[in-house]
C-alpha cells in the first residue's frame, strides 16, 4: 500500500500517489464547547479559511483531515465548500463525538451502527461528497472487544460504497492491531511528534503496513516557536482548558518542561535553513516512510510554511541522532 521510495510521497489504498503533508482541520472549526470548557481553537475568518485551504492545493497538498465534531460541524461545512471544485482531493473525516450544530456545545460519544450510519450520512452532506475516502473512529479508548460491530460495521458501508476506507483515531497500540488485518483498515491516527515519538505505534504501522497518520506535529503550536513563556491564549482556545489529556499548554500558556526540551532541539530542527515548524515535519518524515503528518491551520501564511516543509524533505541521519542523543532517547 505504501510507496516507501520517496522520502516525502506516499501512495494511497487506491493507488493515489500524494505529498506526504496534509492538513488537520480542526482549528478552522471555530469555536465549540462541553459545557464552558472549550473544545476548538478560538474565533476563525471562513473566508481566511476557504483562501487557505485553496492555497495548500495550489502547493501540492491533496489530503485534508477533520471530524464530524469540529466546530459543531463547521469544518466540514468549510472544507466541503472549498473542496467543491476539487472532488480528486482526499477527505479524511471520524466520527463518534456528537455536537449540536444550534448551542455548539458536545452532546456525548456514540458508536451504534445507526448513529454510525446517520453520522456518515451527515458528514458526506456538510463534505458534499458522495463517498469519504476514509472514515475514522475517534473514541480513543473504546473498547476494543466492542469495536468489532464498529468496525463490521464500516465494512458494510465499504461494500455499500459510502467510504472507500477506515481507520481508527487511537494512542493505543493494541487498538489498531485488533483491526490492521482486515482489507478496509489502512491507517492508525495517533499524537506523535519529535517530543512524542509514538515508537510502539510506528512498529505497528511499519509491521501492518498502515498509514501512520500525525495529530499533533506541531504539538498543538508549541513546535512553532512563536509562543514565549508566559504568553496567554484566548479563554475560547482549548488551550486554555483545564482537560488531562492537554500536555503542551497548561491554564493557556505553554509547559516549561516541553519549552525547554524544545529550547535544547532548536538549533537542530533549524538545519539547512528550516523553519521550526519545517523541523518539526521534517523530523516525522526521517522517522518512518509511513508518517503523514496533518499539522492544523488557520491561514494562508501557516499553510505556506507548512508546504515549505517539503521542498527540504526529511532531516539527515546525523541531525536525527543529534536529536535522540540531545533528549537522551535509546
Amino acid at each position: 500500500m505504501l510507496d516507501k521510495t520517496k522520502s516525502t510521497g506516499i501512495t494511497f489504498w487506491d493507488g493515489r500517489s500524494i505529498p506526504r503533508l496534509g492538513m488537520g482541520c480542526w482549528a478552522i472549526g471555530g469555536p465549540f464547547y462541553a459545557g464552558d470548557v472549550p473544545l476548538g481553537w478560538g474565533d476563525v475568518d471562513d473566508a481566511e479559511s476557504i483562501r487557505a485551504i485553496h492555497r495548500a492545493i495550489d502547493l501540492g497538498i491533496r489530503f485534508f483531515d477533520t471530524a464530524s465534531n469540529y466546530g459543531a460541524g463547521h469544518s466540514e461545512e468549510v472544507l466541503g465548500e472549498a473542496l467543491a471544485p476539487h472532488p480528486d482531493i482526499v477527505v479524511a473525516t471520524k466520527f463518534g463525538f456528537a455536537t449540536d450544530p444550534a448551542t455548539k456545545q458536545a452532546t456525548g460519544a456514540f458508536a451504534s451502527p445507526d448513529f454510525i450510519r446517520a453520522s456518515l450520512e451527515t458528514s458526506l452532506r456538510r463534505l458534499k461528497r458522495e463517498r469519504i475516502d476514509l472514515l475514522q473512529f475517534h473514541l480513543n479508548e473504546f473498547d476494543p472487544v466492542g469495536a468489532d460491530a464498529v468496525f463490521d460495521t464500516l465494512d458494510a458501508l465499504r461494500a455499500d460504497g459510502k467510504i472507500a476506507a477506515y481507520g481508527w483515531s487511537t494512542d493505543w497500540p493494541e487498538r489498531a492491531a485488533r483491526f490492521s488485518g482486515r482489507d478496509g483498515f489502512v491507517s492508525v491516527q495517533h499524537t506523535m511528534n519529535v517530543l512524542e515519538p509514538a515508537r510502539e505505534m510506528i512498529a505497528l504501522a511499519e509491521k501492518a503496513d498502515l498509514i501512520s497518520i500525525n495529530r499533533g506535529p506541531l504539538a498543538m503550536g508549541l513546535l512553532s516557536g512563536k509562543f514565549k513563556p508566559g504568553d496567554r491564549l484566548a479563554a475560547n482556545d482549548v488551550r486554555s482548558a483545564d482537560l488531562d489529556w492537554l500536555k503542551y499548554f497548561r491554564d493557556g500558556v505553554v509547559d516549561p518542561g516541553f519549552s525547554k526540551r524544545l529550547d535544547s532541539i532548536r538549533d537542530l530542527l533549524r538545519s539547512d535553513g528550516r523553519t521550526l515548524t519545517q523541523g518539526a515535519l521534517a523530523w516525522l518524515w526521517a522517522r518512518s516512510p509511513n508518517t503523514l503528518p496533518i499539522p492544523g491551520f488557520r491561514t494562508v501564511k501557516q499553510v505556506e510554511e507548512n508546504a515549505g516543509a517539503l521542498e527540504k524533505g526529511p532531516l539527515s541521519a546525523s541531525t536525527m541522532a543529534a536529536i535522540d542523543k540531545t533528549l537522551q532517547r535509546g
